[in-house]
């Protein structure tokens, strides 16, 4: 909190009021700077106590209310709010004028010597005149202050959600562009390049495509399907070399869905999960079956693996990566799709274990689907 910021606009706030109030008695007295100087000083003092008063009385009573309004909402695990609210705001103006309003008079008579009344010991029509003169600055600030603090939640809110967004996108290139599986695959193109030449060569380009794809997908908000199964065939490419016959993969994309626009790198950490924890527990291996079809007005994208199950994944397996993977994927399509795009988990049991990712986005939008604030890098 900048607390010289905050009590330099309380000065200028108090002063501008002070003034302005000032100056509207001044020029309803007769001969004011004349046989009526020293009701004019007098004037002036109230004035100057009553906005000070007034001030601070409304903003102890919004600090407070919003206090106690965090402090229920930090308990229930909410986010803190920067000020209480329309209806409560209005509340506390009315509240701290009125209170103000009477401190102020009783310093000033006790200072000056006069009695002047105060809102509470006016009567009803005295009162909502004092009052009414005193709320019209105070709204006119309370107005002009909270939307300017609103606007600036709403910048501070955007800038989290760019930070929050940078660090996703740093996790998730990391989580795609694992180091063990980089070493080991430039570790058997080593080997490959004085047995195979030409094998070694075909993997080289697949890592080079893979490598290129997963820099270059921050940079759009979608490509189309078949480039989504084209880097998944080199990623898989990669993963055989480490894993030999015991990866499977069947990759099935029909012709007629092969240009739609898909959220790059979609699939990716549904692959990498079925690999993990699905087909390298596995002794055997096992197949590895993606697939895209139409159900209607719904795109159905599946990963299927006939690994070890949901059932059978070692304990822990979701906290060492498929947590954030899924979270990740979710994220991305409630973004662009809302409550029209989904993923599910499924465990299948014999005669063939395994577990089946299934994604559903809507056709509809898929050719208008809301740019990704938050593309995978």
């Amino acid at each position: 909190m900048n607390w010289p910021q905050i009590l330099l606009r309380q000065a200028l706030i108090i002063a501008g009021i002070t003034l302005f109030m000032g100056l509207l008695l001044t020029v309803q007295t007769p001969d004011p700077f004349g046989r009526n100087w020293d009701r004019t000083q007098r004037q002036w003092l109230y004035c100057f106590l009553i906005t000070v008063g007034c001030s601070l009385m409304i903003q102890l009573l919004a600090r407070a209310s919003t206090a106690l309004i965090n402090l229920r909402r930090t308990r229930r695990g909410q986010d803190t709010l920067p000020w209480p609210g329309w209806p409560l705001s209005l509340v506390c103006l009315v509240l701290g004028t009125l209170l103000g309003y009477s401190l102020a008079v009783e310093l000033g008579n006790s200072l000056t010597g006069e009695k002047v009344l105060g809102p509470l010991r006016s009567d009803l029509r005295s009162t909502l005149g004092m009052l009414g003169m005193s709320l019209l600055p105070g709204l006119a600030l309370t107005i002009y202050f909270v939307g300017r603090g609103q606007v600036e939640a709403a910048r501070n809110q955007a800038l989290n959600a760019e930070r929050l967004a940078a660090e996703n996108q740093l996790r998730l290139l990391e989580s795609q562009l694992e180091p063990h599986m980089l070493f080991n695959t430039l570790a058997n193109l080593r080997v490959l390049i004085g047995m195979d030449a030409a094998r070694a060569q075909s993997m080289l380009d697949h890592l080079i495509a893979f490598l290129r794809a997963t820099l270059n997908a921050s940079r759009s908000g979608s490509h189309p399907l078949r480039e989504e199964f084209a880097r998944l065939r080199d990623y898989l490419a990669l993963m055989q070399v480490r894993m030999g016959s015991r990866l499977q993969p069947q990759l099935d994309l029909p012709a007629e869905l092969a240009e739609l626009p898909v959220p790059p790198l979609l699939l990716q950490p549904l692959v990498e999960n079925a690999i993990k924890h699905g087909l390298e527990p596995a002794i055997a291996g096992g197949l590895l079956q993606i697939s895209a079809r139409r159900e209607g007005d719904q795109l159905i994208l599946e990963v299927l693996d006939h690994g070890v199950g949901l059932s059978a994944a070692k304990p822990g397996a979701e906290a060492e990566g498929t947590h954030f993977g899924l979270h990740q994927v979710r994220a991305r399509l409630a973004t662009q799709f809302g409550d029209g795009a989904g993923l599910r988990l499924q465990s299948l049991e014999v005669p063939e274990h395994g577990t089946r990712a299934r994604i559903h986005l809507p056709l509809s939008n898929a050719q208008t689907a809301r740019p990704d604030p938050h593309p995978a890098p």
